[in-house]
């Protein structure tokens, strides 16, 4: 089920909401996270219920090992050790998590090396399947670190399956949101979150179906339609796939925190307005904060504590390794870990520019920062290196600034409304185009986001009304239902 529809809107949200607090006015506590459990199943299961076992497969596996590690120290006889355990559950969520999301990458690259012709499986990739398996990695270490006190099924099954992070985050930790499921004061409903959770709600619902997907399919001709771009043309392409995919994840986010406030539950902030970063490392500060937190703390972490003395050198290897992983969890393919690579990369120039303490412009630093961020966000979208290399290659000149393909193209047609369409033919593009990205970038690099505007938010008339236009504008627009971009990672 999608956030952006009208059966969520209207039907599930309401009748899930209503029910949900009924149950607590009656003190029927468990039976309420029961219910938003179940909720949150048919949530998940909306899509393919066939994947729903898959999912409670993975919650009964790691829950076992979880509280077979907490309890381990107390045990009198322990017959296996208590690291012996960890490694079977961090062996088994990489197993599941690489059989439904890399197998056919492997498969493919086996064929391309040794020449064979063995058969693809042809998986199709359960939603959610990323975030909800790392989640519950991070939920392993700690238990083997002894950090877990509340260890309640149910407790632990909200955590993991709660409807609104779900499928693309934010990324939970159970510290900060198991106990939430059992606060007395989450029971009753608070009308100050509800004001506030569905402020956010329709600010992403605006950002998802009228800013990122107004962008779509200037960047679906471009990366998957047109076999060569001219300057003007990739650049056009690059800069919408990298708006459209800010909108449309931080959209996500903010309809995934307003929803969680309507059940009193606080989900981390995702987004800072990342875009407005004057260096990579302030970019990974800002941009999916949930998951930059879970590389520091369970990636980057321990591989600095493998190493018996800590140098700036080995912290700049972790960085990289750290970052490189992160890369090849967004995706089965060479055009992620290339991804992962280049961002290490640049935090690792980023850190050594730092500890020389070499001067940086302000403007320049975020020139160079936005430059690489959305040219690093080419390799994202692209299906393979061939289509990132079209557009990369456009983005230099490589093809030319002109469209020189279409010979009526001719200096005699700027004054007239033939120009753009000519200059970026091969999208099916018009200077439309081009005053969009204006409007949208500026919005983006000058305005306060989302969470600031709901920081500030105080009920009145003129919120009301704001409010109102942005939802119902949101609303009407939502004609032509599209999954969010996270939702393939």
């Amino acid at each position: 089920m999608l956030f952006n529809s009208y059966e969520f809107i209207f039907f599930f949200l309401p009748i899930t909401l209503g029910i949900y607090f009924l149950l607590n006015k009656k003190r029927l506590t468990v039976a309420s996270n029961t219910w938003l459990l179940f909720a949150s199943l048919v949530f998940y299961s909306w899509w393919n219920v066939k994947y729903l076992p898959l999912i409670l497969l993975s919650i009964l596996f790691n829950y076992t090992i979880g509280c077979l590690l907490a309890e381990h120290d107390s045990l009198k006889k322990q017959i296996v050790s208590k690291k012996s355990i960890f490694i079977f559950g961090l062996v088994g969520n990489i197993t599941f998590l690489g059989y439904f999301k890399y197998m056919d990458f492997f498969i493919g690259n086996m064929n391309a090396l040794f020449k064979t012709d063995l058969s693809l499986l042809q998986i199709v990739l359960p939603l959610g399947i990323s975030f909800f398996t790392i989640t519950q990695i991070a939920f392993l270490v700690d238990c083997y670190e002894g950090l877990v006190e509340d260890r309640k099924l149910l407790s632990y099954s909200l955590f993991v399956t709660f409807f609104p992070h779900l499928l693309a985050g934010p990324i939970l930790h159970h510290k900060e949101m198991m106990p939430q499921f059992e606060a007395v004061r989450n029971k009753v409903l608070n009308y100050k979150n509800l004001s506030h959770g569905l402020f956010l709600f329709f600010i992403g619902l605006f950002k998802k179906v009228v800013i990122a997907d107004e962008l779509s399919q200037t960047v679906k001709i471009g990366f998957d339609a047109a076999h060569s771009l001219n300057m003007v043309e990739a650049w056009a392409v690059s800069l919408s796939y990298t708006l459209q995919l800010y909108f449309d994840f931080s959209g996500y986010s903010d309809m995934a925190i307003g929803v969680g406030l309507l059940f009193n539950i606080v989900l981390p902030v995702n987004f800072n307005s990342p875009y407005k970063a004057t260096n990579i490392i302030d970019f990974w500060k800002r941009w999916h904060m949930s998951l930059t937190s879970f590389i520091t703390t369970y990636l980057y972490s321990p591989i600095m504590r493998s190493f018996r003395k800590i140098t700036f050198t080995k912290s700049m290897v972790a960085t990289f390794i750290a970052m490189f992983i992160a890369g090849i969890w967004h995706g089965a393919g060479w055009t992620f870990i290339l991804w992962g690579a280049f961002h290490g990369g640049a935090l690792v120039v980023n850190h050594l520019w730092k500890k020389r303490k070499l001067p940086m412009p302000r403007f320049l630093g975020w020139l160079l920062t936005f430059g690489f961020v959305n040219a690093s966000f080419v390799l994202f979208r692209a299906k393979n290196l061939t289509d990132a290399a079209k557009v990369l290659n456009g983005m230099i000149g490589v093809n030319g600034i002109l469209p020189a393909t279409h010979p009526q193209f001719a200096f005699a047609d700027l004054g007239h409304g033939q120009f753009w369409k000519l200059l970026m033919a091969d999208i099916k593009g018009s200077d439309s185009i081009l005053w969009t990205l204006i409007v949208i970038m500026t919005f983006t690099l000058t305005c306060k986001n989302s969470i600031q505007m709901e920081q500030r938010f105080k009920p009145s008339w003129k919120t009301l009304v704001f409010v109102v236009v942005v939802s119902f504008y949101s609303l009407i627009n939502m004609n032509k239902v599209s999954e969010f971009l996270y939702f393939q990672f």
